[in-house]
């Protein structure tokens, strides 16, 4: 009986972390699709210039939050439920307010340095003077962030998710509505100012539309806290309550619990900070070197296309892309855990292969559809973003295997691999920006073909490890030319219906959308007949089981 109730409990468990995980990567998913839709209008409105000091002001303060609060989420929910889980809510507590003090420190630290060096980083790093606007702007946020972080960690220390959750849900609904609302103010505001003083296409307006884009950021952070504060405050006498019966002898210093804070803090941080160095360095580099050339007083314009457009456009797919396959990875942990390698390595099979499976149409669609996409989506000149989308749409592909090796080497306990690996491929990609900026004079193109070599480094090396931990190569017949080919004729079909749909309503909207439908259609159906799914694997699959009934339906499965 007690075995039985312990199975029970243990399934218990595993059930409330699976729900908990799926509320939080829901929001996830929620957050980036609302955080890729708000920057559509924002790039309209402040244009490709503003674009460029919106890009170069989010890279610094990506760097200043991640190493004031970016882990602290991680390192206070596994210090509290630690404590938690023997019952010590009076140490518990006392780890809450050392990481607040903590919080305050680097919060403040993080954001005067920001604040201070804003036009240092702005004029000397990145030679965009006017990109110290939105650095100034975001300043205070990064110390709103650090709290932010605390309150996520204690309430996911607590066992529960919902929280976090509908803290960033409600965190990025209030930064898309007050970015784009106070971008557009400050904009015509300083385009008047620009007017009145007939200094017309100094690029001023532009900055203070994106300063008016990075408000949201901080508005969002500020309400997220808000909404942890206040459930916070009304669960007050439940935790005065847990600290009135606890029994612990043992009380934890704020020193000795800070020291581990710390050293539980900097892994994380040294983990990511090789990817987020990665963004400041292109940025930093590529503007020197257009300003050794002489086209310094271009680059804002042209970073702008590369962060706001072209970067934007990849993601969509890239993140769909690594939600469908890091799904998988809790699983193939589950495997390791058992001790079952053949399980563990149809597990990686499946993420790699659901990857693939987005990734390749993806690439294929971004390519044939390069022009009809950029002008749905922005207004103006495209022709520039529209080059960057055909020649970069290969990194889609790329990217998001080296995404899914990554999470699969973390999945089987082999967390320094990624980082040495994103090492190797940093030294190398920085390389081959040189020698193409600088050689061949490839301007931004250098970046966009050195992005894709960062990505390809990183897949063999993963790949080459996978293969020597868990004896384990990659089908390629379903993975790879399956989707390819499938990709290939899915193309045809949508450059062909575009071309005939616009021919006869001359609508771009129109043909766009019919020609993606055509798309989705063409390259299921022939994944499907061509032996690429099973069905069986189609069950593994996020909402796998009701697409199933559908195909049978259809009779395609």
């Amino acid at each position: 009986m007690k075995f039985m109730e312990s199975n029970r409990q243990k399934k218990k468990k595993e059930s409330n972390f699976v729900v908990q995980g799926s509320i939080l990567a829901v929001a996830s998913i929620v957050v980036r699709i609302i955080g890729i839709a708000y920057r559509i209008p924002m790039i309209n409105i402040i244009g490709d210039e503003g674009m460029g000091y919106y890009g170069t002001a989010f890279n610094v303060y990506n760097i200043a939050l991640l190493l004031s609060s970016y882990s602290l989420p991680l390192a206070v929910s596994k210090m509290v439920s630690a404590r938690l889980a023997g019952k010590q809510y009076r140490n518990a507590a006392r780890i809450l307010r050392a990481a607040l003090c903590y919080a305050t420190i680097v919060g403040a630290f993080a954001a005067a340095v920001i604040w201070f060096g804003a036009d240092f980083f702005a004029r000397d790093v990145f030679f965009m003077p006017y990109a110290a606007f939105a650095l100034k702007t975001l300043a205070p946020t990064v110390w709103i962030m650090a709290y932010l972080g605390v309150f996520r960690g204690y309430f996911q220390g607590q066992g529960t998710m919902v929280p976090t959750a509908f803290s960033q849900v409600f965190e990025q609904i209030v930064n898309a509505i007050i970015s784009v609302a106070a971008g557009s103010f400050l904009f015509n505001e300083a385009l008047k100012t620009e007017v009145l003083k007939n200094q017309t296409g100094t690029g001023y307006s532009n900055a203070w539309g994106a300063a008016g884009g990075t408000i949201g950021t901080g508005a969002g952070a500020f309400t997220a806290l808000i909404f942890l504060l206040f459930l916070f405050a009304i669960s007050r006498n439940v935790r005065r309550r847990q600290i009135r019966r606890d029994q612990t002898e043992f009380v934890e210093s704020y020193k000795e619990i800070t020291r581990v804070l710390f050293f539980t803090v900097v892994p994380v941080i040294l983990s990511s900070a090789i990817y987020n160095l990665n963004s400041v360095l292109d940025n930093g580099i590529l503007a020197y070197n257009f300003k050794t050339l002489g086209q310094g007083d271009e680059f804002a314009s042209i970073w702008g296309v590369y962060t706001g457009k072209y970067h934007l456009l990849i993601n969509v797919p890239m993140a769909i892309s690594n939600a469908l396959s890091s799904s998988l990875i809790p699983s193939v942990s589950r495997a390791v855990a058992m001790g079952d390698k053949k399980l563990v390595r149809e597990r990686v099979a499946s993420a790699i292969r659901f990857s693939c499976f987005v990734a390749i149409p993806s690439t294929v669609g971004l390519t044939v559809l390069a022009g009809p996409v950029n002008n749905l989506l922005f207004s103006g000149d495209n022709t520039l973003a529209i080059r960057m989308t055909i020649y970069g749409s290969l990194a889609v592909v790329f990217y998001s295997v080296s995404t899914v090796t990554n999470a699969i080497l973390q999945g089987i306990d082999k967390m320094r691999l990624p980082i040495f690996h994103a090492v190797i491929s940093l030294v190398l990609h920085l390389i081959a920006l040189e020698i193409m900026a600088l050689g061949f004079h490839m301007g931004i193109y250098s970046m966009v073909f050195a992005n894709i070599l960062f990505a390809v480094f990183m897949c063999l090396m993963n790949a080459r490890s996978i293969r020597n931990l868990l004896g384990y190569r990659q089908e390629m017949k379903k993975t790879v030319v399956i989707p390819v080919i499938a990709s290939a004729v899915m193309g045809l079909f949508a450059f062909g219906s575009y071309q005939l749909v616009h021919l006869a309503v001359k609508s771009n909207a129109l043909s766009t959308m019919f020609a993606m439908m055509v798309a989705v259609i063409v390259y299921g159906v022939l994944l499907i007949k061509l032996g690429a799914l099973s069905a069986a694997e189609l069950k593994t699959m996020p909402g796998g089981t009701k697409l199933l009934r559908v195909f049978r339906k259809l009779h395609l499965m």
